[in-house]
């Protein structure tokens, strides 16, 4: 159930643009074993002149929003922020230093899942 909302500038051809949603997906699934169909990613890019990044307007940069069913350890939690991080360098050629990615848990009773139930109601 993985959801990933990210941010980048704009710029990026389709080919980067591509790379980053499938090395996104397979650091989902190789770092806390998410399936691959469970995973959603939105990609939304920014102009430049709406980004400030300390300091500086229109520095690259990446923000990655990642929701997920609660329940994954702090463990898990790292080794998912580490390979979001390492995919989006990878794709984009943004510095690490410059991507910045947000965990969201989300209550099993508040995750709509398919069909139209909660992801409890599924068993997830």
């Amino acid at each position: 159930m993985p959801i990933l909302n990210i941010q980048i500038m704009q710029g990026h051809d389709a080919r980067q643009k591509a790379a980053l949603l499938k090395n996104c997906s397979t650091a989902v699934v190789d770092s806390i074993g998410a399936p691959l169909p469970s995973i959603r990613i939105v990609l939304e890019e920014v102009a430049p002149e709406h980004v400030i990044v300390a300091g500086e307007i229109g520095k690259a940069m990446a923000l990655v929003v990642v929701r997920l069913i609660a329940g994954r350890t702090d463990a898990q939690k790292a080794a998912l922020i580490a390979a979001l991080s390492s995919a989006v360098h990878a794709s984009v050629n943004i510095s690490q230093d410059d991507v910045r990615v947000i965990l969201a848990d989300v209550p099993k009773t508040d995750m709509g899942v398919a069909g139209g139930i909660t992801a409890q109601a599924a068993g997830r």
